[in-house]
């Protein structure tokens, strides 16, 4: 049998079969999270002193504003985030709110265009006593097909998230009920942190898959959830919650996810604690 030689550099290379290449993520803030400063351009230039790579900046800002503070500081705008979904329900009975809904949501992805993001946060609609389930369903899909041609025309992705607001409680109805559109324009966006009232993240991770479009890292204690109401369970600090971020990496990994891991978390109105918000996201981000 004839044997192979291998080259120097092929032998060296040999040593490096089992080590993981580097995660392709990027340290994102959302604009809620930075208590620092007043203005736009002093919450850009907090974020980029903290560490961070990026800004989710809200919907309906001064885009002057925005444009300048992302290109002062370098920071880009990699997703934009609703500003009036809550107050203009998609879901709501009244046709005259939705029409409002959908106004805002075209408002949200021009922001998102114009500013050089490729993602829009939106929660598609709420359940409640007076908007059943199936309600919130049909209506929130009807309103949304109204605004596809607009993030297929701007090349701007509508991401849907679960902020418990009684819908999309499964990770596979969340999957069905994105790909019913039929378009890579509507996806998900995930936050590991309201669903562990549902579940395990890093299950709906695996089981959204492609459909995920953004990722919002946010921690969750069920032990101060279960002593002092559900949403006190958010009063916890990254990596001392519930939240196993080493399964929630992996599952990213597998799913083969790069991108943005956006902090929408608590403990950001200094410098040092948003410092320590970044500090802990890179320690996660490497779990």
């Amino acid at each position: 049998m004839a044997s192979v030689m291998l080259s120097a550099s092929a032998i060296k290379g040999l040593g490096n079969l089992n080590v993981l290449p580097a995660r392709n993520l990027k340290k994102g803030v959302m604009w809620g999270s930075i208590g620092v400063g007043q203005t736009i351009m002093e919450k850009f230039q907090a974020a980029r002193a903290a560490g961070f790579d990026g800004v989710e900046v809200m919907s309906h800002l001064d885009r002057t504003e925005v444009l300048k503070a992302r290109d002062a500081t370098g920071l880009p705008v990699p997703s934009v985030c609703g500003a009036m979904h809550w107050k203009f329900l998609l879901s709501d009975p009244d046709p005259a709110i939705r029409e409002q809904g959908v106004a805002a949501l075209k408002l949200s992805l021009e922001d998102a265009s114009i500013y050089g993001a490729d993602t829009v946060l939106l929660v598609p609609g709420r359940v409640s006593d007076v908007v059943s389930y199936d309600d919130c369903w049909n209506r929130s899909v009807t309103e949304i097909k109204k605004v596809i041609p607009l993030a297929v025309d701007l090349k701007v992705k509508i991401a849907l998230e679960n902020v418990w607001n009684n819908f999309l409680i499964s990770p596979m109805e969340a999957a069905s009920f994105v790909d019913q559109f039929r378009t890579p324009y509507v996806g998900f966006y995930f936050d590991c942190g309201n669903i562990l009232v549902y579940g395990w993240p890093e299950q709906w991770i695996k089981i959204l898959g492609r459909r995920l479009a953004k990722v919002h890292i946010k921690e969750f204690s069920n032990k101060i959830a279960g002593t002092q109401g559900k949403s006190a369970g958010f009063k916890v600090n990254l990596l001392e919650g519930d939240v196993n971020w080493t399964a929630v990496m992996k599952a990213l990994d597998d799913i083969g996810y790069s991108g943005w891991t956006t902090i929408e978390q608590p403990g950001g109105n200094t410098p040092e604690g948003l410092k320590d918000l970044c500090d802990r996201l890179i320690k996660i981000q490497a779990s």
